[in-house]
């Protein structure tokens, strides 16, 4: 155990994060900004270059800061990445789910909360090549199910995510769909799901190009409620095996 930690005091890289982090977040440093030198952030923060260099790599590894060689290179405040901040979010929820600390009803409430009224602003919202996309992931549920047919299932719900023009809906959304997907095998789903899948998807799909707003939301809550119940039958299942 170091000094800082048996005194109860946070190291001095811990130090000097927080504070770099405060100004990132507060805007005080915005994407693309370059970072104080070395030299400047020892004499304000009153401590060594490895306390810097530790601190920066604390922060580059919350993919707040990147650093670059050469004449120009320095270390920069990162420009925010959907993808990057998703994944982060995904493995979160995966330990929640993984601990048993999220259950079942509540990842399907924040399904609800987010893909209902969304399907309802993609209903107006959407563009010609959103409505194309959404056709594209029709499927035959009577023809072979497998991870193609997976993959289409969650890319129907993306594309509206997507339709609804609001990149905060995909970030909260997508780690949501992706721990559903791994927690359940969809080989041990009822006979008659990918169905009604199908029906429900063709129906939404209907609504948005009607741009019938509250048709579109009313299905979709419909849809999302039949996919909890079957989930939980699921969960239910896979906890008595």
């Amino acid at each position: 155990m170091t000094e800082a930690n048996k005194s109860g005091r946070r190291p001095a890289y811990q130090v000097v994060a927080d504070a770099l982090r405060v100004r990132i977040l507060a805007g005080e440093l915005t994407p693309g900004t370059r970072l104080p030198p070395d030299t400047e952030l020892r004499a304000e923060f009153g401590v060594g270059q490895s306390t810097v260099r530790e601190a920066i790599r604390s922060l580059a590894s919350e993919n707040l800061v990147h650093t670059t060689r050469g004449v120009t290179g320095g270390t920069f405040v990162a420009t925010p990445d959907i993808g990057q901040l998703s994944a982060h979010l995904e493995a979160g929820v995966t330990l929640l789910a993984a601990a048993e600390g999220v259950t079942v009803d509540q990842l399907m409430e924040v399904r609800q909360l987010t893909e209902v009224p969304a399907a309802g602003v993609a209903a107006y919202r959407h563009t010609d090549a959103h409505l194309e996309e959404l056709r594209a992931t029709i499927f035959d549920p009577l023809g072979e199910i497998g991870p193609e047919v997976y993959a289409n299932n969650q890319e129907f719900h993306r594309v509206l995510l997507r339709a609804a023009d609001n990149p905060l809906l995909d970030l909260i959304t997508v780690p949501v769909f992706r721990v559903i997907g791994s927690r359940f095998s969809r080989d041990t789903a009822p006979e008659d799901f990918w169905k009604c899948v199908d029906e429900d998807h063709r129906a939404i799909l209907e609504a948005v190009e009607a741009r019938d707003s509250m048709t579109a939301m009313t299905l979709m809550r419909r849809h999302l409620d039949h996919l909890g119940d079957v989930y939980k039958q699921m969960d239910l299942l896979r906890r008595q095996s």
